[in-house]
């Protein structure tokens, strides 16, 4: 069989690549998951492995079955990352990796939050993008993550300045301490009670994302049923 004629789109959405779609789906959550909980902390795999299970079902009732519009898609997961990329700017601007440690008392210093976040994800967006418009099905599984997670998920920021930190959650100073044999530097204090204001790394543009993100999803929701060229 040739690539072209595995492109075509009656190869790609039959039931079989339906079936393979999905396992491998499972199974990126499954490693993607471990990956962030060795990397990044449990609080951070769950949330993310939870964003990606809910993009799971609901990439199933919608352009796992076939295409949606691929330029519209495209453009709306564009949009959504290019939001995303605003917001973490403020990120990394208020060290979010090291308030993160502070408050869950795992290791995310802020070179590991730009090396996963702002240099290899990246990678993966632009090759979604370009699957989308290909309208590789697989594609549409990474963008309802996206939508679902960095895009409607952000509303964790608003939890997280009422949480009292792990480490040393009496001291308003940013502290300096060895996490899992790690030197995390400069981690602040957010804790409202403690800091005497309402903020943590991210709050200020965490709607920014959530904006096209949620529009994302309740476009594609919308039109999972339409029949032909969705507008």
């Amino acid at each position: 069989m040739s690539l072209k004629s595995m492109l075509t789109v009656e190869a790609m959405y039959s039931h079989r690549m339906h079936v393979v779609n999905q396992v491998i789906a499972l199974a990126v959550i499954v490693i993607f998951a471990i990956a962030l909980k060795v990397n990044v902390g449990v609080p951070t795999a769950i949330i993310v492995a939870g964003s990606a299970s809910i993009g799971f079902f609901c990439w199933r009732i919608t352009n796992l079955k076939r295409a949606i519009n691929p330029v519209k898609t495209a453009t709306l997961f564009l949009l959504t990352v290019a939001a995303l990329h605003v917001h973490m700017i403020e990120e990394h601007a208020g060290l979010f990796g090291p308030a993160m440690s502070r408050l869950f008392e795992f290791a995310f210093p802020d070179d590991r939050f730009l090396r996963i976040f702002v240099f290899i994800l990246p990678t993966v967006y632009y090759l979604t993008a370009i699957g989308l418009l290909l309208r590789i099905p697989f594609a549409g599984f990474v963008a309802w993550f996206i939508f679902i997670g960095p895009g409607s998920a952000e509303f964790t920021h608003f939890i997280f300045p009422l949480m009292s930190p792990a480490l040393e959650p009496g001291n308003p100073a940013a502290i300096t301490s060895v996490i899992d044999g790690v030197r995390i530097t400069d981690m602040p204090n957010h804790h409202i009670a403690v800091a005497g204001r309402y903020y943590f790394p991210g709050l200020y543009t965490a709607v920014v994302p959530m904006i096209p993100g949620i529009y994302s999803v309740w476009w594609l929701l919308k039109n999972r049923n339409a029949k032909g060229e969705v507008s």
